[in-house]
């Protein structure tokens, strides 16, 4: 019996490794089209619409989109298994690439930002794919899996706006506008995310934990309001999904005005460029150590370690006046606290529930990750023209002391 245990271990651990690797491999591939589409949907938007306000709905469109789109994949997944859901979201961003290419051709901005929102449910499948590496991961290994995964997201990032020329030359000869070249990225590796998760994410994942819960190759029925009274009364659950909130709330608020901040106090265009690519790779490269960390240390201490790491960056960048290396470091532990942050709540989030209500909390948090995103980006102007960036930073730094709160009544309950 211990012999067919450890073959049944095995096995698990190698159906593991090769999710993980198709999983890395989906969301470069996609994660390529969404770098690039970033990089020029603004001017795009700008281009339809003539004005400076209308040509920030690109993005917001996206983020709308990634929030609308987060409950219905988690849906599919808690359905039909994570290899149908995550197929779905690529194939809905390709769909919004056409959209966007048919809408900037015809000129028709309405139509444009529809495009852009089901472009986010590309968004939203880039997120959901570290759940999927949390599924059969252990719990010696789950932060590490799901880390790796996040890491990925790194290379789209910072391949794809380079990419803006060259696609932009293949998009000239075919009689387009060259801001269309990303567009045509986009759609293209969306479209080779889908195809990779179709064609080689086998077995699924969450069907088989759900079979080794169940004893059935089927996924329970389940609903969002099962998944909601299990993350109420799970305190960590609970925890997880207020850490992911917060830790993006922080981050959107304070990185959506700092090249504003930058600007009015005379800084170059290629300092702020630096200081945001490597508040970028404050965000994703580190993720692995982060993730061999919370499975090291723990997922709450790395869980309010980031809120601690993005009180700091708070206060540093609140601090810096126009001192741009302090604001560059400001931002670049902002980073480092969203991943804290990410990693490790959804970890924790992943391993406090049952397989079968696991996929409906997930997209939920998700989707209050993206709206607490959105309502940051929407009120941080406001703030910062009534506050200032210092203002702004501690307006940010209050949503971390939800954290802190659940997190301390954690503790007191244990040792109870």
């Amino acid at each position: 019996m211990s012999t067919e245990i450890a073959r049944g271990a095995d096995e698990r651990a190698r159906i593991q490794r090769r999710t993980v690797l198709v999983l890395m491999a989906a969301q470069v591939v996609g994660g390529i089209g969404m770098g690039a589409m970033l990089a020029v949907g603004a001017l795009i938007a700008l281009d339809l619409s003539g004005s400076d306000t209308w040509s920030g709905m690109a993005t917001t469109m996206i983020t709308l989109g990634a929030a609308v789109f987060a409950l219905p994949l988690a849906a599919t997944a808690a359905r039909r298994g994570r290899r149908p859901g995550l197929t779905l979201g690529w194939l809905l961003g390709a769909l919004g690439g056409l959209v966007v290419i048919g809408a900037t051709v015809g000129g028709l901005f309405p139509l444009f930002l529809g495009g852009m929102v089901l472009v986010g449910a590309g968004t939203a499948t880039n997120l959901q794919a570290r759940h999927a590496a949390a599924d059969l991961a252990t719990e010696r290994t789950r932060g590490r899996d799901l880390s790796i995964v996040v890491w990925a997201t790194t290379v789209g990032a910072v391949v794809g706006p380079n990419l803006i020329g060259p696609t932009g030359g293949l998009a000239a000869a075919l009689g387009l506008s060259a801001l269309l070249g990303p567009v045509l990225l986009t759609t293209v590796g969306f479209l080779g995310g889908a195809a990779v998760i179709a064609a080689v994410l086998r077995p699924d994942p969450l069907l088989l934990a759900t079979a080794d819960r169940a004893g059935d190759d089927a996924v329970p029925a389940t609903t969002l309001n099962d998944a909601l009274r299990a993350i109420g009364r799970t305190p960590a659950a609970l925890l997880a999904v207020v850490g992911i909130v917060s830790g993006h709330t922080v981050m959107v608020a304070v990185m959506t005005m700092t090249p504003v901040h930058m600007t009015h106090h005379g800084a170059a265009l290629t300092v702020i460029g630096l200081t945001i690519s490597l508040h970028i790779a404050g965000m994703y490269a580190l993720s692995p150590v982060v993730g061999w960390l919370s499975d090291r240390v723990g997922r709450v201490p790395v869980l309010v370690g980031g809120q601690v790491v993005l009180v700091v960056a708070a206060a540093v960048a609140g601090t810096a006046g126009h001192d741009e290396t302090m604001v560059t470091t400001g931002l670049v532990l902002l980073g480092l606290g969203w991943s804290g942050s990410l990693v490790a709540g959804s970890a924790l989030l992943a391993e406090s529930l049952p397989a079968e209500v696991r996929p409906r909390a997930q997209g939920f948090g998700d989707l209050a990750m993206n709206l607490g995103g959105a309502t940051a980006g929407a009120l941080s102007g406001v703030v910062l023209s009534l506050a200032g960036f210092g203002g702004l930073n501690l307006f940010a730094a209050l949503f971390t002391l939800p954290v802190f709160v659940l997190a301390l009544r954690a503790l007191i309950a244990r040792n109870r």
